[in-house]
């Protein structure tokens, strides 16, 4: 039985705000499921994956977030509750669908779950979801702990069917991350009918229908903004006339509580913790405002809480409401990027409150700061030892030296993000969102005409190719754009946690499908396609080296599997060795190539030999070092 499945009302578990997530899902029925890999939000469906068999749920890694808020969606259309999860950059993707099916409404329950990245640990942007909730007119939940979690997400589906109306509920790094003790509650085992009532309600037709909707909506919305006064997710803390109110939602709420603890200004600052902050509670607000000598936000990405409240309280002067200090992230009390933390409360605070206070002792800071800087190596980041992507990125730097005319080389989003980074020979020159890498291509790819001789060459990962590439493919085709894409196929949805794909063979529940070859893709809109092991450096290179001088879209497949995923079918591996007496160490020749330049961490160094070493721990027995070694000092012995 899984985790998030254990039918004990009353126990309590150890639970991750995502498992929490799950779970409140669990107990609200949720039947299908859908969402897109990617961090911090995975964990949601893939807790609910480990318990669908139990509980008959439908569950599916969908090619994008589009499609899994459709797939979603069009189960609540049918009355059953459904639930889609997916990181912040995700709800960009899927907006289009997100801004329609607002307007035609939900039967059964509808929840998107977002997981936002404060100081982007491993997103490209700080995007903040909660600008989606107020642009599309939905509700908005804010989680603060793992127990709000559960019982936030069960409560957004009864919402849901209430309204009418999907249901947002976010949730940030540290709390989808984050353990805390979760109280069970019951299971609701109920399994609905699916039942479709014709005309289909999100489709409308003309102007006049969409008007109505839109009407609609923003009636839904009042009712939300009426039973989000009396919210139990909202409350307050402190004295009847606080000298300064924090305002807070989210894991921020946790950080100001402990802070106004640690500075012992209970007496003196209250703290209004909002949990349903889309729309605001007017009167709630209106009551805490009136009573407050200044309002401090404290709120994690965008000053979200901060600019409709300042909005809000210019409408309550007409009511009474007197000028206010306000402070934040524009008065700069509060960091405008990144995480928030204890400590940058208690800085906000000792600064408005004129309270001293410091965290730690100045000899225990000084020793801590002496001991980082003098004993703790640097690292940089790097690709797994034995990632194929090293190897693909050292065929492509090697092809486009030898070919000389300084190509552009388009980034994409994946574990190969980091081709811009010296682990990845910074082959790659530009990073923006999934499929950017080969749409860009098509512009460069179209510049002859003016002027541009430069080759053009794309780069994106097999899960990306799915997700996002196709259409930009296509209309490389179309147009006959001059490039060259380059999918780096290790056969999973690496950066991610290694969930399948269309290519992988199975399907998120491990049930077998065929698989859908990016090849055979390609051939079938009539691209020139070939397939290459980077590990076979040589025939790669020369390969790489052949397409870049042809005319037209033409798309490379760099296929090996990830060692990661790999390494579990293979019950011995090759033994990988250094030979000393051959290595050159730093005296000549090639200067550390193994552990300067290629940059494996299974290449190290022996320094009281002063020559090269293989972690054979680390090693995956890949061989790569030992094909690029110039000394040949490098040896691989099968079945090690």
């Amino acid at each position: 039985m899984s985790r998030i499945g254990l039918d004990r009302p009353g126990k309590r578990l150890l639970l991750s705000g995502n498992e929490g997530i799950a779970r409140g899902a669990l107990e609200a029925g949720v039947q299908v499921c859908s969402g897109y890999p990617g961090n911090p939000a995975s964990e949601v469906v893939e807790a609910l994956l480990e318990a669908s068999k139990e509980f008959d749920l439908y569950v599916e890694w969908s090619t994008n977030e589009m499609v899994a808020l459709e797939v979603a969606g069009a189960a609540a259309a049918t009355g059953l509750r459904a639930l889609t999860a997916m990181k912040n950059l995700g709800v960009d993707v899927c907006s289009d669908f997100l801004m329609t099916v607002n307007l035609s409404g939900t039967r059964g329950g509808l929840v998107l779950v977002t997981g936002d990245d404060p100081a982007a640990h491993s997103t490209t942007t700080e995007l903040d979801t909660r600008n989606y909730a107020r642009l599309a007119d939905v509700p908005l939940l804010e989680p603060s702990t793992p127990q709000e979690a559960k019982e936030m997400t069960k409560w957004a589906f009864e919402l849901s069917e209430e309204l009418g109306l999907l249901c947002m509920v976010r949730s940030v790094t540290r709390l989808s991350h984050s353990r805390g003790v979760v109280e069970l509650g019951p299971l609701h085992r109920e399994r609905r009918k699916p039942e479709f009532a014709a005309p289909p309600p999100w489709t409308s037709g003309s102007s006049t229908f969409t008007c109505m909707f839109h009407d609609m909506l923003h009636q839904k919305m009042r009712t939300a903004a009426e039973k989000f006064e009396t919210s139990p997710f909202n409350r307050y803390e402190g004295p009847e006339n606080p000298d300064l109110l924090l305002l807070t939602s989210g894991p921020s709420y946790t950080y100001s509580a402990e802070a106004v603890e640690l500075l012992g200004l209970q007496d003196s600052v209250g703290i209004l913790k909002l949990g349903t902050t889309w729309p605001l509670p007017e009167e709630l607000l209106f009551k805490h405002l009136s009573h407050a000598g200044g309002v401090l936000f404290v709120e994690e990405i965008d000053p979200f809480l901060e600019q409709n409240v300042k909005a809000l309280a210019a409408e309550f002067a007409s009511r009474g409401l007197g000028p206010l200090n306000f402070y934040g992230k524009k008065s700069g009390h509060i960091p405008a990027v990144g995480e928030l933390n204890t400590e940058l409360v208690l800085r906000a605070l000792s600064g408005l409150r004129g309270v001293s206070y410091s965290p730690r002792p100045p000899e225990y800071a000084s020793r801590g700061e002496e001991l980082v800087s003098g004993y703790v190596p640097g690292r940089s980041m790097a690709f797994c030892p034995g990632c194929p992507h090293r190897a693909s990125f050292w065929v492509m730097k090697r092809a486009l030296k030898w070919d000389g005319r300084e190509a552009v080389v388009t980034g994409d989003i994946g574990c190969y993000s980091m081709g811009l980074l010296p682990t990845g020979f910074s082959v790659e020159q530009t990073l923006h969102c999934m499929g950017a890498g080969i749409g860009t291509a098509c512009g460069f790819g179209k510049l002859e005409r003016f002027g541009f001789d430069r080759p053009v060459v794309s780069v994106s990962g097999d899960s990306t190719f799915y997700h996002a590439c196709i259409p930009a493919l296509l209309n490389a085709k179309w147009n006959s754009s001059n490039l060259l894409h380059v999918v780096l196929d290790n056969s999973t949805t690496g950066m991610t946690g290694h969930q399948p794909h269309p290519g992988s063979g199975v399907t998120a529940s491990g049930e077998p499908s065929a698989p859908i070859r990016v090849e055979d893709l390609c051939r079938g809109i009539g691209v020139e396609v070939r397939v290459c092991d980077p590990f076979e450096v040589d025939e790669a290179t020369r390969t790489l080296q052949e397409m870049l001088k042809g005319k037209g879209p033409r798309v490379l497949v760099l296929r090996h599997p990830c060692p990661l995923t790999e390494g579990e079918k293979r019950k011995r591996r090759p033994r990988v060795h250094v030979n000393q007496e051959k290595c050159i160490g730093e005296e000549c020749g090639c200067m550390a190539f193994c552990s300067r330049v290629l940059g494996c961490p299974a290449n190290i160094w022996d320094y009281p030999k002063n020559k090269a070493k293989i972690d054979e721990v680390l090693c995956t027995g890949c061989g790569l070092c030992a094909k690029l070694c110039p000394a040949g000092a490098i040896v691989v012995e099968e079945g090690g």
